[in-house]
């Protein structure tokens, strides 16, 4: 008889300079063959100054998790709050931000 998976539940902690996040509005994707480097910036328009808030360092599977997650989670939010507008950039011009 084959064996039956556990689930381990898992007790979350968080601070609290942690729990109040740091705002981005722009993030730099890097990778290697074994790990994905996610940086969280905030770049202030006006003078040009950019400045990494957070950095997210994981492996290829735990970004592929991440990416449908947040895919999951967009869905959620679009059928709740409704469609939300692409930016006016070309796709060109916002896919330079990201490799």
């Amino acid at each position: 008889m084959p064996e039956e998976i556990k689930k381990q539940e898992i007790k979350i902690e968080i601070d609290e300079q942690t729990a109040n996040g740091a705002y981005a509005n722009l993030a730099l994707i890097t990778h290697s063959e074994t790990e994905f480097i996610i940086d969280f910036i905030f770049a202030q328009p006006q003078n040009g100054k950019a400045k990494v808030r957070s950095r997210i360092i994981t492996s290829p599977l735990h970004a592929k998790q991440f990416l449908q997650a947040l895919k999951d989670n967009i869905e959620k939010y679009e059928m709740r709050f409704g469609q939300m507008k692409n930016p006016s950039a070309p796709v060109s011009e916002q896919s330079k931000f990201y490799n």
